[in-house]
Protein backbone atom coordinates (compact mmCIF):
# COMPACT_ATOMS: atom_id res chain seq x y z
CA UNK A 1 0.00 0.00 0.00
CA UNK A 2 1.08 3.42 -0.81
CA UNK A 3 -0.05 6.63 1.05
CA UNK A 4 0.15 10.20 -0.45
CA UNK A 5 -0.16 13.21 2.46
CA UNK A 6 -1.26 16.50 1.59
CA UNK A 7 -2.54 19.38 2.84
CA UNK A 8 -6.08 19.88 3.48
CA UNK A 9 -7.42 22.65 0.87
CA UNK A 10 -11.26 22.59 -0.27
CA UNK A 11 -12.33 21.59 -4.09
CA UNK A 12 -15.21 21.43 -5.85
CA UNK A 13 -16.63 17.71 -5.83
CA UNK A 14 -15.70 16.03 -9.38
CA UNK A 15 -18.37 15.83 -11.90
CA UNK A 16 -19.51 12.84 -14.08
CA UNK A 17 -17.59 14.65 -16.73
CA UNK A 18 -14.45 14.40 -14.53
CA UNK A 19 -15.14 10.89 -13.55
CA UNK A 20 -12.26 8.33 -13.43
CA UNK A 21 -11.61 6.50 -16.84
CA UNK A 22 -12.44 2.72 -16.51
CA UNK A 23 -9.15 1.48 -16.77
CA UNK A 24 -5.81 1.84 -15.58
CA UNK A 25 -2.62 -0.16 -17.37
CA UNK A 26 -0.89 -2.40 -15.36
CA UNK A 27 2.42 -4.23 -17.18
CA UNK A 28 0.39 -5.53 -19.62
CA UNK A 29 -3.15 -5.48 -17.91
CA UNK A 30 -5.95 -2.65 -18.10
CA UNK A 31 -7.07 -2.46 -14.68
CA UNK A 32 -10.21 -0.94 -13.57
CA UNK A 33 -10.13 1.66 -11.24
CA UNK A 34 -11.86 1.90 -8.15
CA UNK A 35 -12.42 5.19 -6.32
CA UNK A 36 -13.21 5.58 -2.96
CA UNK A 37 -14.20 8.68 -1.40
CA UNK A 38 -13.81 9.13 2.84
CA UNK A 39 -15.08 12.19 4.53
CA UNK A 40 -12.21 11.76 7.15
CA UNK A 41 -8.81 11.07 4.85
CA UNK A 42 -6.48 13.15 4.73
CA UNK A 43 -4.32 11.18 2.33
CA UNK A 44 -4.93 9.24 -0.69
CA UNK A 45 -3.99 5.56 -0.68
CA UNK A 46 -3.04 3.42 -3.46
CA UNK A 47 -3.68 -0.73 -3.58
CA UNK A 48 -4.38 -3.26 -6.00
CA UNK A 49 -6.84 -5.99 -5.17
CA UNK A 50 -5.65 -8.98 -2.87
CA UNK A 51 -6.70 -10.79 -6.61
CA UNK A 52 -4.92 -8.50 -8.56
CA UNK A 53 -8.45 -7.92 -10.55
CA UNK A 54 -8.64 -4.15 -10.15
CA UNK A 55 -6.80 -0.79 -8.66
CA UNK A 56 -8.35 0.77 -5.86
CA UNK A 57 -7.58 4.66 -4.51
CA UNK A 58 -9.11 5.75 -1.37
CA UNK A 59 -9.07 9.94 -1.39
CA UNK A 60 -10.26 12.85 0.21
CA UNK A 61 -12.96 14.68 -0.28
CA UNK A 62 -11.19 17.56 -1.96
CA UNK A 63 -8.71 15.48 -4.01
CA UNK A 64 -10.14 15.56 -8.41
CA UNK A 65 -10.12 12.39 -9.81
CA UNK A 66 -7.53 13.51 -11.99
CA UNK A 67 -5.01 13.97 -9.33
CA UNK A 68 -5.78 10.83 -7.95
CA UNK A 69 -5.32 8.69 -11.53
CA UNK A 70 -1.76 10.54 -12.06
CA UNK A 71 -1.03 9.71 -8.31
CA UNK A 72 -1.69 5.77 -9.74
CA UNK A 73 0.04 6.40 -13.05
CA UNK A 74 3.38 7.57 -11.30
CA UNK A 75 3.68 5.08 -9.25
CA UNK A 76 2.84 2.22 -11.78
CA UNK A 77 6.21 0.44 -11.04
CA UNK A 78 5.02 -0.52 -7.64
CA UNK A 79 1.72 -1.48 -8.72
CA UNK A 80 3.61 -3.75 -11.38
CA UNK A 81 5.87 -5.12 -8.77
CA UNK A 82 2.40 -5.75 -6.37
CA UNK A 83 1.03 -7.89 -9.71
CA UNK A 84 4.12 -9.92 -9.93
CA UNK A 85 3.63 -11.11 -5.98
CA UNK A 86 -0.34 -11.92 -6.81
CA UNK A 87 -0.93 -15.77 -7.97
CA UNK A 88 -1.43 -16.56 -11.39
CA UNK A 89 -5.15 -15.76 -12.76
CA UNK A 90 -5.75 -19.00 -14.33
CA UNK A 91 -8.81 -21.23 -13.42
CA UNK A 92 -8.07 -24.28 -11.75
CA UNK A 93 -7.72 -27.01 -13.86
CA UNK A 94 -6.99 -30.71 -13.09
CA UNK A 95 -3.15 -31.11 -12.12
CA UNK A 96 -3.22 -27.77 -10.46
CA UNK A 97 -1.65 -27.73 -7.02
CA UNK A 98 -3.03 -25.31 -4.42
CA UNK A 99 -2.80 -25.42 -0.61
CA UNK A 100 -4.85 -27.25 2.23
CA UNK A 101 -4.40 -26.39 5.74
CA UNK A 102 -0.77 -24.80 4.93
CA UNK A 103 0.57 -27.90 2.79
CA UNK A 104 0.82 -27.64 -1.28
CA UNK A 105 -1.68 -30.63 -2.88
CA UNK A 106 -2.63 -31.51 -6.58
CA UNK A 107 -6.04 -31.19 -7.98
CA UNK A 108 -6.20 -34.98 -9.31
CA UNK A 109 -9.55 -35.26 -12.02
CA UNK A 110 -10.75 -39.17 -12.25
CA UNK A 111 -14.09 -39.01 -13.86
CA UNK A 112 -14.64 -42.14 -12.38
CA UNK A 113 -14.37 -41.15 -8.64
CA UNK A 114 -16.84 -39.84 -6.70
CA UNK A 115 -17.80 -36.31 -7.54
CA UNK A 116 -17.29 -34.77 -3.81
CA UNK A 117 -13.61 -33.90 -3.06
CA UNK A 118 -11.51 -36.39 -1.00
CA UNK A 119 -8.22 -35.77 0.17
CA UNK A 120 -5.68 -38.46 -0.37
CA UNK A 121 -2.39 -38.03 1.11
CA UNK A 122 -0.98 -35.28 -1.01
CA UNK A 123 -3.84 -35.10 -3.57
CA UNK A 124 -7.24 -33.78 -3.80
CA UNK A 125 -9.34 -36.48 -5.90
CA UNK A 126 -12.48 -35.10 -7.63
CA UNK A 127 -14.77 -37.02 -10.53
CA UNK A 128 -17.64 -35.97 -12.81
CA UNK A 129 -17.37 -34.15 -15.43
CA UNK A 130 -14.14 -31.51 -15.90
CA UNK A 131 -16.48 -28.60 -16.54
CA UNK A 132 -17.41 -26.75 -12.60
CA UNK A 133 -14.20 -28.89 -11.39
CA UNK A 134 -13.01 -25.61 -9.78
CA UNK A 135 -16.90 -24.92 -8.32
CA UNK A 136 -16.69 -28.58 -6.39
CA UNK A 137 -13.78 -27.49 -4.85
CA UNK A 138 -14.34 -24.31 -3.73
CA UNK A 139 -17.73 -25.51 -1.83
CA UNK A 140 -15.53 -28.80 -0.20
CA UNK A 141 -12.79 -26.21 0.77
CA UNK A 142 -16.10 -23.86 2.46
CA UNK A 143 -17.56 -26.62 3.79
CA UNK A 144 -14.26 -28.00 5.19
CA UNK A 145 -13.82 -24.37 6.76
CA UNK A 146 -17.25 -24.41 8.57
CA UNK A 147 -16.22 -27.45 10.10
CA UNK A 148 -12.76 -26.77 11.03
CA UNK A 149 -13.59 -23.11 11.96
CA UNK A 150 -16.55 -24.19 14.32
CA UNK A 151 -14.24 -26.78 15.94
CA UNK A 152 -11.65 -23.28 15.97
CA UNK A 153 -14.45 -21.04 17.79
CA UNK A 154 -15.70 -23.50 20.17
CA UNK A 155 -12.13 -24.08 21.62
CA UNK A 156 -11.04 -20.33 21.95
CA UNK A 157 -14.79 -20.12 23.49
CA UNK A 158 -14.29 -22.44 25.98
CA UNK A 159 -10.69 -20.67 26.95
CA UNK A 160 -12.36 -17.34 26.88
CA UNK A 161 -15.22 -18.12 28.99
CA UNK A 162 -17.50 -16.85 26.70
CA UNK A 163 -20.85 -18.55 25.15
CA UNK A 164 -20.18 -19.95 21.71
CA UNK A 165 -21.37 -17.37 19.05
CA UNK A 166 -23.23 -17.57 15.47
CA UNK A 167 -20.23 -18.39 13.19
CA UNK A 168 -20.66 -17.18 8.93
CA UNK A 169 -18.26 -17.63 6.21
CA UNK A 170 -17.13 -14.56 4.97
CA UNK A 171 -15.72 -13.94 1.48
CA UNK A 172 -14.43 -10.46 1.78
CA UNK A 173 -11.26 -9.34 -0.44
CA UNK A 174 -10.22 -6.99 2.56
CA UNK A 175 -10.64 -8.89 5.76
CA UNK A 176 -9.92 -12.11 7.42
CA UNK A 177 -12.08 -11.64 10.04
CA UNK A 178 -14.80 -9.52 12.00
CA UNK A 179 -16.69 -9.49 15.12
CA UNK A 180 -20.26 -8.27 15.04
CA UNK A 181 -21.80 -5.68 17.91
CA UNK A 182 -23.92 -8.79 18.14
CA UNK A 183 -21.52 -10.94 18.63
CA UNK A 184 -21.50 -13.05 15.18
CA UNK A 185 -18.12 -13.97 14.07
CA UNK A 186 -17.12 -14.23 10.46
CA UNK A 187 -14.33 -15.97 9.03
CA UNK A 188 -12.57 -16.04 5.68
CA UNK A 189 -13.24 -19.47 4.80
CA UNK A 190 -9.85 -19.20 2.50
CA UNK A 191 -8.07 -19.43 5.78
CA UNK A 192 -9.03 -23.14 5.29
CA UNK A 193 -5.95 -23.53 2.82
CA UNK A 194 -3.53 -21.01 4.95
CA UNK A 195 -1.72 -23.04 7.99
CA UNK A 196 -3.86 -23.99 10.83
CA UNK A 197 -1.61 -21.73 13.03
CA UNK A 198 -2.57 -18.64 11.33
CA UNK A 199 -6.25 -19.40 10.95
CA UNK A 200 -6.74 -20.35 14.37
CA UNK A 201 -5.03 -16.73 15.37
CA UNK A 202 -7.92 -15.04 13.19
CA UNK A 203 -10.69 -16.99 15.36
CA UNK A 204 -8.71 -16.37 18.64
CA UNK A 205 -8.66 -12.94 17.17
CA UNK A 206 -12.30 -12.31 16.72
CA UNK A 207 -13.07 -14.06 20.06
CA UNK A 208 -10.98 -12.15 22.31
CA UNK A 209 -13.29 -8.84 20.93
CA UNK A 210 -15.89 -11.15 22.20
CA UNK A 211 -14.05 -10.05 25.52
CA UNK A 212 -12.95 -6.59 24.24
CA UNK A 213 -14.12 -5.27 21.79
CA UNK A 214 -11.79 -2.73 20.81
CA UNK A 215 -7.67 -3.36 20.16
CA UNK A 216 -6.98 -1.99 23.91
CA UNK A 217 -3.78 -3.36 26.40
CA UNK A 218 -6.25 -5.36 27.48
CA UNK A 219 -7.30 -7.15 24.30
CA UNK A 220 -4.57 -7.73 23.45
CA UNK A 221 -3.72 -9.60 26.56
CA UNK A 222 -6.97 -11.45 26.09
CA UNK A 223 -5.44 -12.75 23.06
CA UNK A 224 -2.12 -13.90 24.52
CA UNK A 225 -4.10 -15.68 27.01
CA UNK A 226 -5.95 -17.86 24.67
CA UNK A 227 -4.02 -18.24 21.49
CA UNK A 228 -1.24 -20.57 21.68
CA UNK A 229 1.05 -19.34 18.55
CA UNK A 230 2.79 -16.14 17.74
CA UNK A 231 0.16 -13.59 16.54
CA UNK A 232 3.12 -11.65 15.08
CA UNK A 233 4.10 -14.75 13.31
CA UNK A 234 0.52 -15.22 11.72
CA UNK A 235 0.53 -11.68 10.94
CA UNK A 236 3.99 -12.05 9.15
CA UNK A 237 2.38 -14.66 7.07
CA UNK A 238 -0.74 -13.16 6.14
CA UNK A 239 0.67 -10.24 5.01
CA UNK A 240 3.24 -11.93 2.84
CA UNK A 241 1.25 -14.90 1.34
CA UNK A 242 -2.35 -13.85 2.04
CA UNK A 243 -3.03 -12.81 -1.41
CA UNK A 244 -2.31 -15.85 -2.73
CA UNK A 245 -5.31 -17.49 -1.09
CA UNK A 246 -7.44 -15.46 -3.66
CA UNK A 247 -6.74 -17.53 -6.41
CA UNK A 248 -9.72 -18.35 -9.31
CA UNK A 249 -11.03 -21.65 -8.58
CA UNK A 250 -13.82 -21.06 -12.11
Amino acid sequence: MIEWLRRVRPQPQPTAATAAPAQLRVGDRLLPVELRRLSHARRMTLRLAPDGHAVRISLPPWVPVHEALAFARARSEWLDAQAARLPGSQPLAPGSVITYRGAPVTVAWNPQAARRPQQVDSRIVIGGPEQGLGTRLARWLEAEARRTLTLDLSEYCIRAGRPVPGLALSRARRRWGSCAANGTIRINWRLIMAPDAVRRSVVAHEVAHLVHFDHSPAFHASLAAIFEGSVDEANLWLKRHGPALYQPFG
